[in-house]
């Protein structure tokens, strides 16, 4: 059995593909803005979007950079500094498999609402 299947069923709620990159507000809410707009959005349009300052917006665009999320390119238009930002192909990949993820999470906390059994309990109710 592999490890990672293993931990899986012995700690169900641990949820290890929820990535603290992606799971941060500020850098969900970029890379959500610009999986919803494929061709990509200026800084503007991000800061804007995501109701975040020029600084902040700026050092989370660096880390998804840096863990080659997002591409920025940056150029001039009518003489003034434009900044554009996309999703890159591993960012889309990456957020999907964090979206899925956080499905699990959605969805053994609405099954513990209803009082069902869930996470990996294999149909059975926890015994307390």
């Amino acid at each position: 059995m592999k490890k990672d299947t293993r931990k899986a069923r012995e700690a169900p709620f641990a949820y290890a593909g929820l990535d603290r990159l992606i799971h941060e507000h500020a850098r969900l809410s970029v890379l959500t803005s610009l999986i919803t707009n494929h061709q990509g959005l200026t800084f503007n349009e991000l800061k804007e979007q995501c109701a975040l300052t020029d600084g902040n917006l700026s050092r989370h665009l660096q880390v998804l950079e840096e863990a080659g999320l997002i591409t920025v390119f940056k150029g001039t238009e009518r003489n003034r500094p434009l900044t554009i930002c996309r999703v890159s192909s591993a960012g889309r990949k990456r957020y999907i498999e964090y979206l899925a993820v956080l499905e699990r999470v959605v969805v053994d906390a609405a099954a513990a609402v209803n009082g069902e059994s869930a996470g990996g309990l294999g149909g059975k109710e926890a015994r307390t």
